[in-house]
């Protein structure tokens, strides 16, 4: 069987038979997307192919620790929820990613995948809502994006895009477009890049990045029909790790 070229030495890739390498295991409430708000179980699996410049969770790139699948659902079972999401790190980048999504889903649980969208998510099973970035120019891996990923996409499925320029914008909304991107998934997220601590126009409002304030402006004159999110988690608790 050919394998991505993007799975190279550098990734803890697994064995379908073997377990996952796990950099966490936490219980937070969920930051963006659909379920943004509610109280989620993030089991965050350890690699990833890409190098994005914005990335706020390059702990997860390398190290973690190996677990068996069963040790891991052990783990999530001692906390008191059954919504899953899955993350990295890059999940799709250890085959037996899917294996777990698939036990999970046997258990109950709803389970939504954060994927970068350079990797197939054409085995990820139908029940898991797919939340899939298309990375924009200022990413630093727009040529990563693995196109064909498209057509496996629902409308119980979810398309992000990360934003950290106008330039970036317009490349978003011109694939958004292209693609017809609102009418393949049930919503297509618009999200400014931004540090909770840094880029604030105090004369406005001390509160509100100014990016994030130029996003919501230009998607407005635009009438794109997308979804405008900030990071809830980040606002909360800024980038500390496990939240």
């Amino acid at each position: 069987m050919n394998q991505s070229p993007l799975r190279t030495a550098a990734i803890p890739v697994t064995d379908p038979s073997a377990g996952l390498r796990l950099t966490e295991i936490f219980y937070s409430l969920q930051g963006e997307a659909l379920t943004s708000g509610l109280p989620t179980i993030f089991v965050r699996l350890t690699g990833c192919p890409l190098r994005c410049v914005y990335c706020d969770t390059e702990y997860a790139f390398t190290g973690g620790e190996r677990q068996s699948l069963d040790a891991i659902i052990a783990t999530i079972k001692t906390y008191p929820c059954k919504r899953i999401c899955l993350t990295g790190g890059e999940p799709l980048a250890q085959p037996n990613a899917i294996e777990l999504m698939q036990r999970l889903l046997s258990d109950g649980y709803e389970i939504s995948l954060e994927t970068a969208g350079a990797l197939s998510v054409k085995d990820v099973p139908a029940a898991v809502s797919k939340v899939m970035d298309l990375k924009t120019p200022s990413s630093g891996e727009a040529d990563k994006n693995l196109w064909s990923n498209l057509d496996h996409l629902t409308q119980h499925d979810q398309i992000k895009f990360v934003i950290m320029n106008r330039t970036d914008y317009d490349w978003a909304k011109a694939t958004l477009i292209e693609h017809q991107l609102d009418k393949r998934v049930g919503t297509v997220w618009f999200s400014p890049m931004f540090t909770v601590a840094d880029d604030i126009d105090d004369a406005v409002s001390p509160e509100v990045p100014v990016l994030a304030r130029e996003l919501a402006e230009w998607i407005l004159t635009d009438a794109l029909p997308v979804r405008f999110q900030l990071q809830l988690h980040k606002i909360i608790w800024a980038d500390a790790k496990g939240k």
